[in-house]
């Protein structure tokens, strides 16, 4: 896992961002449809102080419908969401 020069404030967790633009028949998405399909497990990239759930490193799966705000660090795309959008941790084998 990289690290990010960004640390969030509060409860905010962030992700990173995992854009599917295409459906299983080939359709592409354009605009902001895409965002409601992005995958649901991800790797915990920061966590606010705040968090008390999870932490960086974690493999999490966060609610499908969860909407998150993009921020664009370092030329990199990721999602910030609520430590309450994650559903639950995916432990480590």
């Amino acid at each position: 896992m990289a690290k990010i020069n960004f640390i969030p404030t509060r409860d905010w967790v962030v992700l990173p961002v995992q854009r599917k633009n295409q459906t299983a028949s080939g359709i592409t998405l354009h605009g902001g449809a895409e965002n409601s399909l992005r995958t649901n497990i991800l790797e915990v990239m920061a966590v606010g102080p705040q968090v008390q759930a999870v932490k960086e490193g974690d493999t999490v799966m966060v609610h499908p419908t969860s909407e998150g705000l993009i921020i664009d660090i370092d030329d990199k795309e990721y999602v910030m969401v609520n430590e309450f959008m994650i559903c639950g941790i995916i432990p480590k084998k």
